[in-house]
C-alpha cells in the first residue's frame, strides 16, 4: 500500500486528522468536541502529529484539491474550455461566476479557511507541548507554516483582498492583498527554516513519510509569492536555493508526473495524496469527514472524454495547435502533445484500453473532438471514471516549474542570456532543439514571449496559465487581451475584475466592513 497522508480522526470543531498508515477501527474514533475528551488533547508529540495531519486532510475535500481548486485554477486559461451543463462550473470558464451562486469558489473560500483554522490550531499549541524528539517538533511547526501559507497562496491569489487569520478569533478583518502576500512570504519563510529536506533518512514519528512538505516545498513556493509580486531578484535568490539542494531532477517520462506509475518522484517537489486504497468509498464533498469517505479525486471524472466521465473539461484548440509549432530534433510532434490531449491521431491512439478513431466512429464531432488525457486513468486498467475513484496525485509543484521560473528571473534582472539554459533543460526532456541555436539572440521583450510559450507547452492542465496570464498583466493588455479573445473565445466574456473570483456572499454577511471584489 501506498506510504501516505491517510485515513481519519476528528478533534476539536471538526477538526478531520490524516495519518499515514492503513485505516483501523481506532482511527476512524471521533472525539465529540462538547465533551472534555476535547480538553486533553494537545498533550503529546502524537497530538501535534494527528493535529497537522488534520491540516494536510483540507487539501483533499472538494473545495480544494479532489475538484473545485483545479477548475478554478484551470478553466479560466487559454489552455482549455468549458461547455459544462453546470452552470456553476460553465460560469468559471467563462469570467461569469454568481454572488448569489457560491457553488465551487465559494466552497473553496470555505475549504481554504478551514486548512488554515487548522493550522493556526497546530501554530497555537503544538510549541507549548513537551518533545523528547525536538526535530519532529520543528518539523511539525514547520509543516503548518507551510499548508497555512500555502491555503493563504490560494485565498490571496484568486479572492485579492481577504481575512488573514493567524490567531484563533471570533472576527478576521480584511486585508489588502499586498498585506496578504506580506504574510503568504512570511509563512514560506518560516517553514523554509523548519523543514527537512526530505523525510528519508530521519527518525520520528514521521519517519521516512512520503507526501509532506519539505524544505524544497517551501522554497519553492516562496519564491513564486516573490515571483507573482514581482520581486525578480527574490525570487532568482529563492528558486536558486531549491535547485542548490541538489534533491531535484526531471523524470525521464513526463507523462510519469500525471498517472499513479511514478507518484512522489524527483520532480515533485510538493504533491496532494489521492488512494484508491485509503479509507471507504465514499466521496468526501467537505465538512467533517465520516467513516465511509475515501481518499480519492474527482478530478479525473470531471476532465474526462466524452462516454469515460462528464467531459465538462476540454483542452482548448489553441493548446492543440500550438503543439505543432516546433518539431523535435528528429521531426516528431512534441511528446507532451499526447501525453496532454485525447485526438484521433494517424496511426492511433488508445484510451481505456479503445481505439480513439474507432470509438468516436459513430460520432463525427467526437470523432473531431480533442480531450484531456492528463491525469487520467485511461492507460488500460479502467473501463472509465464513471466510479468517481481516482487515485491519481496531484501534483502541485515541478521542478521543471523551479527551472522556468527561474529562467524568468534571470531574464528580468537582466541575464536574458542565462536563462537559455535552464529553459533548454526543460526542452531536452522532450528532444526539442537547442534553443539558443534555434532562436539566438533574443531580446528581453522576446526572451518573455518565449518563456510564455514554453510554460504554456510544459504544464497546460495543471493549474498555470491563468495564473501566468494574470501575473504578466495580459488581462490589462489590450493588444495581448485581444490575442486571448482570437485563442480563445471565452475570453470575449471577460471584464475588469473578473481576474478574481467574488468574495462569498456568506463571507460577506458574516464578516461586516467587507467590500466585494471590483465588478461583482
Amino acid at each position: 500500500m501506498k506510504s501516505k497522508i491517510f485515513s481519519y480522526i476528528t478533534v476539536f470543531l471538526s477538526l478531520a486528522l490524516v495519518t499515514t498508515s492503513c485505516v483501523d477501527n481506532e482511527d476512524l474514533t471521533q472525539l465529540d468536541p462538547n465533551n472534555d475528551s476535547v480538553d486533553n488533547f494537545w498533550k503529546t508529540d502524537e497530538d501535534a502529529l494527528q493535529g497537522v495531519n488534520a491540516a494536510y486532510g483540507s487539501l483533499l475535500t472538494d473545495g480544494t484539491y479532489m475538484r473545485s481548486t483545479p477548475l478554478l485554477l484551470d478553466v479560466k486559461a487559454d489552455d482549455s474550455r468549458t461547455n459544462s451543463p453546470w452552470g456553476s462550473m460553465y460560469n468559471v470558464g467563462h469570467f461569469n461566476s454568481n454572488v448569489a451562486d457560491p457553488a465551487i469558489y465559494g466552497w473553496a473560500y470555505e475549504t481554504y479557511y478551514q486548512g488554515i483554522y487548522r493550522a493556526n490550531q497546530v501554530l497555537t499549541n503544538v510549541p507549548g507541548i513537551e518533545f523528547e524528539d525536538k526535530a519532529l517538533k520543528n518539523r511539525i511547526i514547520g509543516q503548518a507554516y507551510f499548508l497555512r501559507g500555502l491555503f493563504f497562496f490560494h485565498a490571496v491569489n484568486m479572492f485579492k483582498n481577504v481575512p488573514l487569520p493567524t490567531e484563533l478569533a471570533v472576527y478576521y478583518p480584511q486585508k489588502t492583498q499586498d498585506e496578504g502576500w506580506a504574510q503568504v512570504i512570511a509563512d514560506f519563510k518560516a517553514a523554509a527554516e523548519l523543514l527537512p529536506n526530505s523525510y528519508v533518512g530521519i527518525s520520528g514519528l514521521d519517519a521516512g513519510q512520503k507526501g509532506r512538505a519539505t524544505k524544497g516545498a517551501a522554497l519553492g513556493y516562496l519564491g513564486k509569492a516573490y515571483l507573482f509580486t514581482k520581486d525578480f531578484t527574490n525570487a532568482k535568490t529563492t528558486f536558486k536555493q531549491v535547485i542548490d539542494l541538489g534533491v531535484y531532477s526531471l523524470v525521464t517520462n513526463y507523462r510519469d508526473n500525471f498517472t499513479t506509475a511514478n507518484e512522489n518522484n524527483s520532480e515533485s517537489l510538493f504533491e496532494v495524496q489521492f488512494s484508491r486504497d485509503a479509507g471507504g468509498v465514499d466521496l468526501g464533498w467537505g465538512g467533517a469527514p465520516a467513516s465511509g469517505w475515501g481518499k480519492t479525486s474527482a478530478r479525473a471524472i470531471t476532465y474526462a472524454p466524452r462516454a469515460f466521465g462528464w467531459t465538462d473539461v476540454q483542452p482548448s484548440w489553441a493548446l492543440f495547435n500550438e503543439f505543432h509549432d516546433e518539431k523535435t530534433k528528429t521531426g516528431e510532434l512534441d511528446p507532451r502533445l499526447d501525453a496532454t490531449i485525447f485526438y484521433n491521431k494517424p496511426g492511433g491512439m488508445q484510451l481505456y484500453g479503445k481505439d480513439f478513431a474507432t470509438f468516436y466512429a459513430s460520432s463525427p464531432a467526437d470523432l473531431n473532438d480533442i480531450f484531456c488525457r492528463k491525469y487520467q486513468n485511461s492507460d488500460g486498467q479502467f473501463a472509465d471514471e464513471y466510479d468517481w475513484r481516482s487515485g491519481i496525485n496531484e501534483r502541485l509543484l515541478r521542478y521543471a516549474d523551479i527551472l522556468l521560473m527561474y529562467a524568468e528571473c534571470l531574464n528580468e534582472t537582466g541575464d536574458t542570456q542565462g536563462a537559455y539554459t535552464y529553459i533548454q533543460m526543460v526542452r531536452n526532456r522532450v528532444n526539442l532543439p537547442d534553443l539558443a541555436t534555434a532562436k539566438p539572440g533574443l531580446s528581453q521583450t522576446q526572451m518573455r514571449e518565449q518563456i510564455g510559450h514554453e510554460r504554456f507547452l510544459e504544464f497546460p492542465l495543471e493549474g498555470h496559465r491563468f495564473d501566468d496570464i494574470r501575473r504578466w498583466g495580459w488581462l490589462q493588455d489590450p493588444a495581448k487581451l485581444a490575442w486571448l479573445k482570437a485563442r480563445d473565445a471565452e475570453f470575449n466574456t471577460y471584464t475588469a475584475g473578473r481576474e478574481y473570483f467574488p468574495i462569498p456572499q456568506l463571507e460577506m454577511d458574516n464578516n461586516p466592513g467587507t467590500i466585494q471584489n471590483e465588478s461583482y
